[in-house]
């Protein structure tokens, strides 16, 4: 493809609200507050933003820096430095992960459409009644609907190109977010006995911590961050070479921060308004979305109009990330085998669908099918980040450190007379740190999946 041709963002709010709205999606809103009530509340959130602001900042910055060196997708951003099985499997890797992953990611948001369009016509008694989301779920043909809309919403954006779609759509939906988020929190958090969940979500007790908790941390941060998605390396390539990275990225990490703080302090505040802080409740896990919050919203004063909010929130998070994830994919099509970007839509809306369809009609006619035993969403989920991930993680590093080199990494993030302050941070995590903690990562994806330890 000719570089003089590629998109590119208008300028650095447009590169910061992109790849903000790539960060902030089910990750921070759903899966979050989720894993911070199962494990420890404060000191989670302690050990996530040591951790973001440690390994995240580093990942962020690499990706984003080769991707604008290289004005290309992952593929051809690590081919760019050569031909050896590293690069080669380390560009793929970056470049087949959005691809599982929007697929499961657009039938979830499906579900989270399906939800926001129920509290606005149904109400919130039927929304929290017994068996309503399993019902769904295992309802073929509703999954696939609403698979379809949500699937067919991400693919118009990015039909509509990097300035006109992805930056516009981002630019309108990410201070949409920032103010319902703030609202629901609020709410929430002055509901009758919500204090002491704000309490158990912001105040680390030494002894809730144990090595799952890092462990788990360290997987949140990957999902959260959009890192070894090949996002990042995608986004850098439209970035003009006058955008500071280091502001950007330290700005990203701040709003993705503060949006998975919000929903915590949406979601662990009504739960122990609702139980008490019943554990049962807290470590409700995937759950604590469709079934046990509509509960608690259904428990409310006004819960209806909250339930309306925070699926209306939930279903702008989630297109955000799916748009950047179909993007990235798109990209890679474009790059690789030249087609126009009309074609190159066209191919990764096919492979959506035929991955997605499985996903969906994972839990209802197709439930009695399994790969090791996991259902399609869990297995698809496991391949990308517990394996795939960690895998292109690393290949980050060593192409970084080994092919490319930090000097000429230091030159393009101080390109047009932006400081690097952090460059010792960076040096010292790229070098050692990030390649041990995506080890860790693997070590106990691996460990899990032979059943020698549960996370």
């Amino acid at each position: 493809m000719d570089q003089k041709k590629r998109s590119s963002f208008s300028g650095k709010i447009g590169f910061i609200l992109s790849s903000a709205g790539a960060s902030v999606g089910l990750g921070n809103i759903w899966r979050f507050p989720y894993l911070a009530a199962k494990w420890g509340g404060g000191i989670f959130v302690l050990v996530y933003i040591i951790l973001a602001v440690t390994f995240g900042y580093t990942m962020i910055m690499a990706e984003t820096a080769v991707g604008r060196m290289t004005r290309r997708s992952p593929v051809g951003a690590f081919r760019r430095f050569g031909s050896t099985p590293l690069h080669l499997l380390g560009g793929w890797l970056n470049a087949v992960v959005p691809i599982i992953i929007v697929s499961y990611y657009c039938v979830i948001g499906g579900w989270v459409i399906k939800y926001f369009a129920g509290y606005l016509f149904r109400g919130t008694s039927v929304m929290a009644s017994e068996g309503y989301f399993d019902a769904y779920i295992a309802d073929g043909g509703q999954s696939m609907l609403w698979f379809l809309v949500f699937g067919g919403l991400t693919m118009l954006v990015i039909y509509m190109g990097v300035e006109n779609g992805i930056e516009r759509v981002s630019s309108l939906l990410m201070p949409a977010l920032v103010v319902l988020s703030l609202i629901i929190a609020v709410y929430s958090c002055t509901r009758p006995g919500a204090l002491e969940g704000v309490k158990y979500f912001l105040i680390p007790k030494p002894r809730d911590f144990s090595w799952k908790t890092v462990v788990n941390a360290m997987e949140q941060m990957f999902y959260s961050l959009s890192i070894a998605m090949g996002i990042l390396y995608t986004f850098g390539s439209y970035m003009k070479d006058d955008t500071g990275i280091e502001e950007a990225t330290l700005q990203v990490e701040i709003f993705d921060t503060v949006i998975a703080m919000m929903a915590g302090l949406m979601i662990i505040p009504a739960v122990f308004a609702f139980s008490g802080g019943n554990a049962d409740t807290l470590n409700a896990g995937p759950a604590l979305m469709f079934i046990t919050i509509p509960r608690v919203f259904d428990s409310m004063m006004g819960g209806g109009l909250v339930g309306i909010l925070f699926f209306m929130l939930v279903t702008f998070a989630a297109l955000t990330s799916a748009i950047a994830l179909a993007e990235s994919a798109v990209s890679t099509v474009e790059d690789e085998l030249h087609m126009s970007r009309k074609g190159a839509v066209l191919a990764v809306t096919l492979v959506i669908l035929g991955l997605g369809t499985l996903t969906a009609l994972g839990y209802g006619p197709l439930s009695a099918v399994t790969l090791f035993g996991m259902q399609f969403l869990d297995f698809f989920d496991f391949l990308a980040n517990s394996l795939l991930m960690p895998i292109g993680a690393l290949a980050t590093c060593l192409l970084v450190v080994n092919a490319i080199g930090l000097d000429r990494i230091d030159e393009e993030i101080e390109k047009s007379g932006h400081s690097f302050r952090l460059k010792g941070v960076f040096h010292f995590m790229i070098r050692t740190l990030c390649p041990v903690f995506v080890l860790i990562i693997f070590a106990f994806s691996i460990a899990g999946i032979l059943g020698l330890v549960s996370l």
